[in-house]
């Protein structure tokens, strides 16, 4: 059915399928997929110096959306550039080594945001419901545990993936139908029995994926139902007003990227989960300097003080 099988080598190359043959729409995506990479490495870029450079700034808050910064840049950096030189060139080949680099990044990057925006929600839910006991509970000690503790989880996590699918052997066609050496594609072009592999997706996506997305959808009720609590209608639109913008981002990056890797695997779901995977590592990445900070007033009047200074 697949063909003849051989071992994995790391001289061997891989095929990235994905807008391949719609070299029709290669024009708009190349513009549009470049100008989401730009816009997040360089709104990412000015999150990370503003945060640094002014003190008032040194909340637990910015520190954690320092750290969604770092990650989205390396997220981006590891997959958009290869797409964007496939569609250039035509070269859609990835070497062995370079596709387990892709893989790596791309389950730290996703199971390191999924805990990381549930350390956000929770500094949120502390700062809006219980805020005289913030500076005791948000310490400096607490955020530090909160951010390293989504780090490491990452990148053992990715480990893991990497030590199952490296076992594996692959096809002499070695097409992977995505634009991206994407866990379940790379597994879909393997000719070896991968249940044990599905039943870790499936379990590690239940619980990383549902449980963390949970903390934070209960994280927000309480916030919420904390706001509507608030007397002054100008102070409760404003703490509704972005707290509304975080969780959509947090929807939409949750919502794909469960979509994806729960969804049952068959031919028909391929181009959804492209499309899909599409959404959360361009479009959420590009979103998020825009919702968590350049919206932000604090962040604002820095900007607007640095342009006077200079």
């Amino acid at each position: 059915m697949h063909g003849t099988v051989i071992n994995t080598s790391f001289s061997e190359d891989f095929h990235l399928l994905a807008f391949y043959r719609h070299q029709n729409v290669s024009s708009a995506l190349i513009v549009s997929t470049l100008f989401m990479y730009l816009l997040c490495i360089f709104g990412n870029l000015i999150i990370i110096v503003v945060v640094w450079a002014a003190p008032r700034l040194h909340t637990p808050m910015y520190f954690f959306l320092c750290n969604l910064s770092t990650l989205d840049m390396a997220y981006v950096s590891s997959i958009i550039p290869k797409l964007l030189d496939s569609q250039i060139t035509g070269n859609n080949r990835i070497s062995f080594t370079s596709c387990c680099t892709q893989l790596f990044m791309s389950v730290v990057c996703l199971t390191t945001e999924f805990l990381l925006l549930s350390s956000m929600a929770f500094d949120r839910y502390v700062a809006i419901c219980v805020p005289l006991k913030y500076p005791i509970i948000m310490n400096k000690n607490a955020c530090i545990i909160l951010s390293i503790t989504p780090w490491t989880f990452g990148t053992f996590n990715s480990l893991l993936y990497i030590f199952l699918i490296s076992n594996l052997s692959f096809c002499n066609s070695k097409d992977i139908s995505h634009f991206y050496c994407e866990t379940k594609a790379v597994l879909r072009a393997s000719c070896s029995d991968i249940k044990h592999v599905n039943i870790v997706i499936v379990s590690e996506g239940f619980a990383i994926g549902f449980i963390a997305f949970g903390m934070i959808l209960t994280s927000y009720v309480f916030i919420i139902s904390s706001i509507l609590k608030i007397k002054t209608s100008s102070r409760r639109l404003k703490i509704f007003s972005s707290c509304s913008s975080h969780l959509t981002v947090v929807l939409l990056f949750c919502g794909s990227s469960l979509s994806v890797y729960m969804n049952p695997d068959s031919e028909d779901s391929t181009e959804l989960d492209i499309m899909l995977s599409l959404l959360y590592v361009a479009v959420v990445p590009a979103l998020n300097p825009l919702v968590y900070s350049l919206r932000n007033k604090e962040v604002l009047n820095v900007l607007r003080k640095f342009r006077v200074n200079s």
